[in-house]
Protein backbone atom coordinates (compact mmCIF):
# COMPACT_ATOMS: atom_id res chain seq x y z
CA UNK A 1 0.00 0.00 0.00
CA UNK A 2 1.27 3.76 -0.05
CA UNK A 3 0.84 6.61 2.30
CA UNK A 4 -1.27 9.11 1.59
CA UNK A 5 1.48 11.67 -0.78
CA UNK A 6 -0.14 14.32 -0.04
CA UNK A 7 0.49 13.94 3.67
CA UNK A 8 3.76 12.33 3.79
CA UNK A 9 4.73 15.41 1.26
CA UNK A 10 3.42 18.12 4.18
CA UNK A 11 5.19 16.31 7.22
CA UNK A 12 8.77 15.64 5.45
CA UNK A 13 8.81 19.53 4.63
CA UNK A 14 7.62 20.74 8.12
CA UNK A 15 10.29 18.18 8.86
CA UNK A 16 8.28 16.56 11.71
CA UNK A 17 8.90 13.24 12.75
CA UNK A 18 6.70 10.48 12.57
CA UNK A 19 6.70 6.37 12.13
CA UNK A 20 4.58 5.13 9.06
CA UNK A 21 2.72 1.64 9.97
CA UNK A 22 1.23 -1.14 7.39
CA UNK A 23 -1.13 -2.97 9.05
CA UNK A 24 -3.95 -5.41 7.70
CA UNK A 25 -6.95 -3.47 6.42
CA UNK A 26 -8.80 -2.03 9.62
CA UNK A 27 -11.91 0.00 9.05
CA UNK A 28 -12.74 1.35 12.60
CA UNK A 29 -10.52 3.34 14.64
CA UNK A 30 -11.08 0.41 17.45
CA UNK A 31 -9.69 -2.10 14.76
CA UNK A 32 -6.41 0.26 13.72
CA UNK A 33 -5.89 0.56 17.45
CA UNK A 34 -6.11 -3.30 17.50
CA UNK A 35 -3.55 -3.53 14.82
CA UNK A 36 -1.19 -1.31 16.32
CA UNK A 37 -1.46 -2.62 19.22
CA UNK A 38 -2.11 1.07 21.31
CA UNK A 39 -4.56 2.09 23.48
CA UNK A 40 -7.78 3.47 21.37
CA UNK A 41 -7.52 7.18 23.58
CA UNK A 42 -4.21 7.37 21.58
CA UNK A 43 -5.94 6.71 17.85
CA UNK A 44 -7.04 10.01 16.42
CA UNK A 45 -10.27 9.58 14.46
CA UNK A 46 -11.37 11.62 12.19
CA UNK A 47 -15.22 12.17 11.52
CA UNK A 48 -16.69 14.82 9.40
CA UNK A 49 -19.11 16.73 10.66
CA UNK A 50 -22.02 18.93 8.67
CA UNK A 51 -21.80 22.15 11.05
CA UNK A 52 -24.71 24.52 9.02
CA UNK A 53 -23.21 24.51 5.70
CA UNK A 54 -19.69 23.98 6.14
CA UNK A 55 -17.77 20.89 6.69
CA UNK A 56 -15.58 20.51 9.35
CA UNK A 57 -13.58 17.75 10.86
CA UNK A 58 -13.86 16.59 14.83
CA UNK A 59 -10.79 14.47 16.29
CA UNK A 60 -11.61 12.27 18.91
CA UNK A 61 -10.02 9.05 20.65
CA UNK A 62 -11.24 5.71 18.83
CA UNK A 63 -13.54 4.53 21.51
CA UNK A 64 -15.22 8.09 21.68
CA UNK A 65 -18.11 9.41 19.85
CA UNK A 66 -19.10 12.86 18.68
CA UNK A 67 -21.80 14.05 21.22
CA UNK A 68 -23.80 16.79 18.62
CA UNK A 69 -25.25 18.77 21.04
CA UNK A 70 -22.28 19.61 23.42
CA UNK A 71 -20.46 20.24 19.66
CA UNK A 72 -23.03 22.40 18.26
CA UNK A 73 -23.28 24.69 21.15
CA UNK A 74 -19.55 24.48 21.28
CA UNK A 75 -19.21 25.83 17.73
CA UNK A 76 -21.75 28.03 18.26
CA UNK A 77 -24.19 27.03 14.81
CA UNK A 78 -27.78 26.12 14.77
CA UNK A 79 -27.72 23.16 13.17
CA UNK A 80 -24.98 20.33 13.36
CA UNK A 81 -24.96 16.73 11.81
CA UNK A 82 -22.70 13.82 11.35
CA UNK A 83 -22.18 13.71 7.52
CA UNK A 84 -22.34 11.05 5.22
CA UNK A 85 -19.78 9.57 3.32
CA UNK A 86 -21.38 10.21 0.09
CA UNK A 87 -21.14 13.96 1.04
CA UNK A 88 -17.41 14.17 1.94
CA UNK A 89 -15.77 11.68 -0.34
CA UNK A 90 -15.03 14.01 -2.55
CA UNK A 91 -13.33 16.67 0.12
CA UNK A 92 -10.48 14.06 0.10
CA UNK A 93 -9.33 13.48 -2.94
CA UNK A 94 -6.21 11.40 -2.56
CA UNK A 95 -7.63 9.53 0.30
CA UNK A 96 -10.21 6.05 0.53
CA UNK A 97 -13.20 7.01 2.47
CA UNK A 98 -13.17 6.86 5.47
CA UNK A 99 -9.30 6.53 6.21
CA UNK A 100 -8.83 10.47 5.75
CA UNK A 101 -6.00 11.91 8.14
CA UNK A 102 -7.17 14.20 10.49
CA UNK A 103 -5.08 16.99 8.80
CA UNK A 104 -7.92 19.24 7.71
CA UNK A 105 -5.95 22.46 6.97
CA UNK A 106 -4.58 20.02 3.88
CA UNK A 107 -7.96 20.21 2.53
CA UNK A 108 -9.44 23.89 3.76
CA UNK A 109 -11.46 22.44 6.22
CA UNK A 110 -11.35 23.46 10.23
CA UNK A 111 -10.46 20.65 12.21
CA UNK A 112 -11.57 20.08 16.10
CA UNK A 113 -9.95 18.35 18.53
CA UNK A 114 -11.38 16.29 21.41
CA UNK A 115 -9.60 17.66 24.27
CA UNK A 116 -8.77 13.94 25.93
CA UNK A 117 -6.93 13.29 23.13
CA UNK A 118 -4.61 16.05 24.08
CA UNK A 119 -3.44 14.41 27.07
CA UNK A 120 -1.18 11.37 25.20
CA UNK A 121 2.29 12.65 23.79
CA UNK A 122 1.49 10.39 20.64
CA UNK A 123 -1.23 9.89 18.27
CA UNK A 124 -1.95 7.07 15.73
CA UNK A 125 -4.00 8.04 12.83
CA UNK A 126 -5.25 6.63 9.58
CA UNK A 127 -2.93 8.06 6.41
CA UNK A 128 -5.52 7.87 3.54
CA UNK A 129 -5.75 4.21 3.37
CA UNK A 130 -7.47 1.33 5.66
CA UNK A 131 -3.90 -0.17 5.58
CA UNK A 132 -1.42 2.94 6.29
CA UNK A 133 -1.19 4.63 9.47
CA UNK A 134 1.20 7.59 10.92
CA UNK A 135 2.21 7.68 14.96
CA UNK A 136 3.63 10.91 15.84
CA UNK A 137 3.82 13.77 18.37
CA UNK A 138 0.72 15.19 19.56
CA UNK A 139 2.43 18.42 20.25
CA UNK A 140 3.59 18.40 16.19
CA UNK A 141 0.21 17.48 14.96
CA UNK A 142 -1.01 20.70 17.05
CA UNK A 143 1.42 22.96 15.85
CA UNK A 144 1.28 22.19 12.15
CA UNK A 145 -2.99 21.70 12.34
CA UNK A 146 -3.77 24.36 14.91
CA UNK A 147 -6.72 22.45 15.70
CA UNK A 148 -9.14 24.31 18.20
CA UNK A 149 -9.87 21.90 21.37
CA UNK A 150 -12.97 21.50 23.05
CA UNK A 151 -14.64 18.74 25.29
CA UNK A 152 -17.37 17.19 22.99
CA UNK A 153 -17.09 13.20 23.22
CA UNK A 154 -18.66 10.33 25.13
CA UNK A 155 -17.62 7.32 25.71
CA UNK A 156 -19.08 4.48 23.69
CA UNK A 157 -21.27 1.50 25.65
CA UNK A 158 -19.59 -1.47 25.49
Amino acid sequence: MYIQSLLKQYLDLKKVPYEHHVHRTAYTAQEVADEERVSGMMVAKTVVVKAGSHFVMAVLPAPMKVDVATLEAALGVKELRLATELEFKGLFPDADVGAMPPFGNLYGIPVYVEESLTRDPEIVFNAGTHQDTIRMKYADFARLVEPKVYSFALKRAA
